[in-house]
């Protein structure tokens, strides 16, 4: 069976932006047969994540992520469906999902590396699976209960950077929901901001390609801010979900901070923690179940930039890194659930 798949054609260098040529699409033949323990899937849905770009260089700069090979299939999130098993706990017809699903049409792959998924809980919308109601989701939520110490009623003001991104967008979300009284966003463009304040109920947007930030970060937190960003109130806290904006250079992770910075740190008792959600398993299941129910009760707006056909991973996974997303970045793949 000819298949086709997505393969890493060059490396952006450390500092280097990332562009769709660096991705190349090629043919290849997929084995007739499966063995005891595999199945065989059809992607539908792949996802593009800033993590990724750590991703292209040959040293990821951190023991949890491998990097890319040259000429080798590219993989991240992804879901399908299985179209024959050999697995004991997965059936045709099954919706399977997995953190390391290879950017090809179909595949063979070790049904013990798939997590089956309940179509109910996204009411149908499978996609989510890769966004609100999966890891950027869980990164959101578990990020803010654990690391933003929101005590309902205390008036507290959350401020969320990337607020238009996959993660941002629910965040600024979940800080309202957990009992902030006031959430303010940083994006880019007019647009985006828009989005925050009218879609997703954001208290106010920043957008800080124009103005000066720190003067309208002052106008909108008139009470300072409690989680997140800048200018910090005594005993706040900053969660590190990850930097976009620095993936593209050759600098430890978290950036060092300035020595000024630095001091007005200590001097409030700011805590700035890094957060890998990869550390809270044991809450993946709880989480997800608050995810679902919260968009199932109409409390959680989840939107996205959807992208159609494997040959465009490459145009995603630029966009993605530029900006251009509102929301979750999501290729579409194969919309056909027939078997």
């Amino acid at each position: 069976m000819i298949i086709q798949r997505v393969v890493l054609n060059s490396r952006p260098g450390k500092n280097g932006n990332p562009v769709a040529e660096n991705f190349r699409m090629e043919e290849v033949s997929l084995a007739d047969n499966i063995s005891e323990g595999q199945v065989q899937v059809r992607t539908l849905y792949l996802s593009v994540d800033p993590y990724m770009r750590c991703k292209m260089n040959e040293d990821t700069g951190t023991d949890y992520l491998a990097p890319w090979q040259l000429s080798q299939v590219v993989d991240g999130g992804g879901i399908g469906i299985v179209e024959e098993s050999k697995h004991i706990h997965l059936a045709k017809g099954d919706f399977v999902t997995s953190f390391y699903w290879p950017w090809q049409t179909k595949a063979i792959l070790d049904g013990n590396g798939l997590e089956k998924v309940d179509p109910q809980l996204v009411d149908g919308h499978l996609s989510y699976f890769l966004g609100a109601i999966g890891m950027p989701g869980l990164t959101s939520l578990i990020g803010v209960q654990e690391k933003g110490h929101i005590s309902a009623g205390s008036n507290q003001t959350m401020v969320v950077s990337g607020a238009a991104g996959a993660c941002g967008s629910l965040a600024g979300q979940i800080g309202h929901l957990l009992g902030c009284s006031r959430v303010v966003g940083i994006c880019g463009t007019h647009e985006k901001c828009l989005f925050l304040t009218s879609e997703l109920g954001f208290d106010a947007a920043i957008n800080y390609k124009k103005g000066n930030v720190a003067a309208q970060l002052r106008e909108s937190c008139p009470a300072g801010v409690d989680v997140y960003f800048d200018n910090m109130n005594q005993n706040s806290h900053i969660i590190l979900c990850g930097q976009i904006s620095q993936y593209n250079k050759d600098v430890p992770y978290p950036p060092p901070l300035s020595p000024a910075t630095e001091a007005i740190q200590k001097e409030r008792n700011i805590t700035r923690e890094r957060f890998t959600v990869l550390n809270y398993k044991d809450k993946f299941q709880p989480g997800l179940l608050q995810l679902s129910q919260w968009f199932k009760e109409g409390k959680l707006k989840i939107k996205e930039t959807v992208i159609n056909g494997l040959g465009n991973m490459g145009v995603a996974f630029q966009s993605m890194m530029t900006g251009g997303n509102i929301g979750k970045q999501i290729v579409c793949i194969s919309e056909d659930f027939s078997l």
